[in-house]
């Protein structure tokens, strides 16, 4: 290939690095901005069938964002919206003077189109206020592809950006006014009032751990610790199941699907594989034993059970990614992608110390890379608007204390994970610690050891040790082993536990 083939097929970096710079006019409509705003003065009434996303900014002409924002305001409160009210607001505004002042309003609403197409411009200017965030993000991409050196960061930041603009119209939401944000904590308080059981969250199904928390909340990281063979996958499966097979949702005038009760669940397994995961909720679902299950020693009438109960979990939206050490760009990848198609109201990943970083975490100890573990799927929360709830080790030194309850600082690395939850709970079974302390048979000890047994066994606690939004303590949850099922204690053993901590 000869020189001047070559420098036709790939020009110079500074020729094509300033993508915005090379358009001569941003994509724009001011017909359409004029035809809206002249809809909306004319007919007050037009605001109420507009597209929920379009907002003042995305306008291109100036004093048009600001003439929406207006307008958006009056009607809200319920005040009229025509050109002689909104004159006053503008009377010290040189843009509004240059553009004609009043006669220019009422220019907008003598030209005014029927009220009816006013969603049709609304959808025209709130798409060509996208494709100007994209040409922008494009040029940022495009410098940040030349002076940075790490690829994959650049990847997954981007993706993250296109991701936040599909879903709020923007690539970045920097500021909210006071207003914005009280607007949203009245929306939450309205949907826990109408809610069966006033949560505010998504409900895990287990009636007192709903109580202590109020459900999952959007946005929050939930830390799930335990030693093992302590129940952390087999309460993380349980809730899974809770939230997936109580989905219901709404489909919204805009076309978006609205999740009403439960939820989509994303279950990242990356101890396990997909197939034993499947056994564990087939085993929950069907009441047979899972150790019963891999053996294959069922009869007829469990076989059936368990056809019905595969029947049932295939209809919940519950998906399972067993990619062992999946990275934290991966993951993130995924969800993102699966919240696009399917969508996403909680994702569950077992467990914490499994997740890698790829290249990014080769010169990282490990404490470093735990805490961009915990940073990434925090922020993943937030980005989102969903719960995820984290499964963690802890470490050895639980095994080396009398009271084997864990504390805070047993959570391996523990100052990352403790700074990032929004919530901390550890699974503890203290039939599984006494089971391996049996006195001899006969003795006195024994006998004690043997009441010990009746009063825990079959039973479970989760330790509360950390929340933002309200109290710390202790649930007390029923334990199957059989089939590795959490549920609700019935009330006169939850009675008895409350006395003897007493």
């Amino acid at each position: 290939m000869s020189s001047d083939i070559l420098a036709l097929a790939f020009p110079p970096i500074d020729q094509t690095a300033d993508t915005v710079g090379a358009i001569s006019t941003m994509p724009h409509n001011l017909d359409a901005e004029q035809a809206l705003l002249g809809c909306l003065m004319f007919d007050n009434g037009a605001y109420e069938r507009l597209y929920d996303g379009l907002q003042g900014r995305h306008f291109y002409e100036p004093f048009h964002a600001k003439l929406f924002g207006i307008i958006e305001d009056n009607i809200r409160v319920g005040h009229l919206a025509d050109p002689l009210v909104l004159v006053d607001k503008f009377k010290n505004d040189q843009a509004f003077q240059d553009l004609g002042g009043i006669r220019y309003l009422a220019d907008l609403v003598d030209r005014a189109p029927p009220a009816a197409n006013a969603s049709d411009y609304a959808r025209i200017i709130y798409d060509l206020a996208l494709r100007r965030d994209l040409i922008r993000l494009g040029g940022e991409i495009a410098k940040a592809a030349i002076d940075e050196q790490n690829a994959r960061d650049q990847i997954e930041a981007a993706e993250a950006r296109l991701y936040d603009m599909a879903e709020k119209g923007t690539s970045s939401t920097g500021f909210k006014t006071f207003g914005e944000a009280v607007s949203g904590a009245l929306e939450h308080a309205e949907e826990a009032f109408h809610r069966d059981g006033g949560l505010s969250g998504i409900s895990t199904g287990l009636i007192d751990m709903d109580k202590k928390i109020g459900g999952l909340h959007k946005s929050d990281l939930i830390i799930l610790a335990g030693r093992p063979s302590m129940g952390k996958t087999a309460l993380a499966t349980n809730i899974a199941m809770n939230v997936a097979k109580k989905y219901r949702m709404e489909m919204q005038p805009d076309g978006e699907r609205k999740t009403v009760d439960g939820g989509v669940v994303a279950f990242y397994s990356l101890e396990m594989s997909a197939d034993q995961l499947a056994t564990r909720l087939l085993a929950d679902a069907s009441g047979v034993s899972g150790d019963r299950l891999r053996k294959g020693e069922i009869d007829a009438s469990e076989f059936a059970r368990l056809k019905d109960a595969a029947m049932d979990i295939a209809s919940f939206p519950l998906y399972i990614d067993d990619t062992g050490g999946i990275s934290l760009a991966k993951l993130t990848a995924r969800a993102r992608r699966l919240k696009r198609t399917a969508g996403l109201d909680c994702l569950i990943v077992d467990y914490l110390q499994l997740v890698t970083l790829g290249e990014t975490g080769a010169t990282m100890n490990r404490v470093q890379e735990v805490s961009t573990i915990t940073m990434g799927l925090k922020s993943l929360a937030k980005e989102l608007q969903i719960p995820v709830i984290a499964l963690s080790q802890l470490s050895r030194q639980v095994e080396s204390r009398d009271d084997k309850r864990p504390m805070l600082s047993d959570l391996r690395e523990s100052g990352s994970i403790e700074q990032d939850a929004d919530m901390v709970m550890f699974v503890y079974r203290e039939s599984y610690y006494l089971g391996r302390s049996e006195p001899k048979e006969g003795t006195p000890e024994h006998l004690t050891w043997q009441e010990e047994m009746d009063r825990t066994r079959g039973t479970a606690e989760v330790i509360l040790a950390k929340q933002r939004h309200g109290p710390i303590g202790t649930v007390r949850l029923a334990f199957d082993e059989n089939v590795t099922r959490f549920g609700n204690l019935a009330p006169e053993r939850y009675n008895d536990f409350r006395e003897i901590q007493e």
